[in-house]
C-alpha cells in the first residue's frame, strides 16, 4: 500500500518504494447515477452503500434533508441528492441506493438512482469545469473525468453538505 499525503505520494516514499518519479497520482471513485448524470465518489469518503432503507421524517428539515435513519447504531441523515440538484423526483421502477459518506464526524446517506464501478483515474486526467456547465452542479464538483462517450463530474462531497447543516 502507498502513503499518500495531500493525495500525491511524495518523492521521498517513491524512491523508498522503488516507483520512481514515473508514477502517476491518482483517486479511487466510485460511479454513481443521478438521472443520466454519471458522478465519481471518492472512495476514501466512502462508509458503506445500502440498498432502499426505511428511515424517518425529519419535520422543518431542508428539503434535500428525505429523514434518518439507524446504521449499526448511529444516525445518519438522508439526503435526496436529486433535490440538492434541483432535479425532480425518480420515476423509475428499480429502488434508489444510498451511498454513506461521513462528513464532519457525521454519517450522510446520498440516496442515487444506480451505483456502478469503482475506478482510478490519475490526477492528470481530470479537468476543471467547463464554464458552461450549471452553477449549482459547478459548485458541488472538483472536476470533471472524460469517459469514451460521457463526462463524470467529480463530487465533493464536502460542498455537497455545505447547506444541509
Amino acid at each position: 500500500m502507498t502513503a499518500q499525503l495531500g493525495g500525491e505520494v511524495t518523492n521521498f516514499k517513491r524512491k523508498r518504494l522503488g516507483l520512481g518519479n514515473d508514477v502517476e497520482p491518482s483517486a479511487d471513485y466510485l460511479t454513481v447515477f443521478i438521472e443520466d448524470q454519471i458522478f465519481g465518489v471518492p472512495v476514501l469518503q466512502i462508509q458503506d452503500v445500502l440498498g432502499n432503507m426505511k428511515f424517518t421524517k425529519v419535520p422543518l428539515a431542508p428539503a434535500e434533508v428525505s429523514g434518518a435513519l439507524n446504521l449499526r447504531g448511529r444516525i445518519v441523515t438522508v439526503i435526496n441528492v436529486r433535490q440538492r440538484l434541483g432535479l425532480q423526483e425518480y420515476q423509475g421502477n428499480a429502488k434508489p441506493l444510498s451511498v454513506v459518506v461521513e462528513h464532519e464526524n457525521e454519517l450522510y446517506s446520498l440516496t442515487i438512482d444506480q451505483v456502478g464501478d469503482v475506478i482510478s483515474i490519475e490526477d492528470r486526467h481530470v479537468d476543471q469545469c467547463p464554464p458552461t456547465l450549471d452553477t449549482l452542479w459547478r459548485d458541488i464538483a472538483t472536476g470533471v473525468y472524460k469517459t469514451d462517450n460521457r463526462i463524470m463530474l467529480i463530487l465533493d462531497v464536502s460542498r455537497l453538505l455545505e447547506s444541509v447543516h
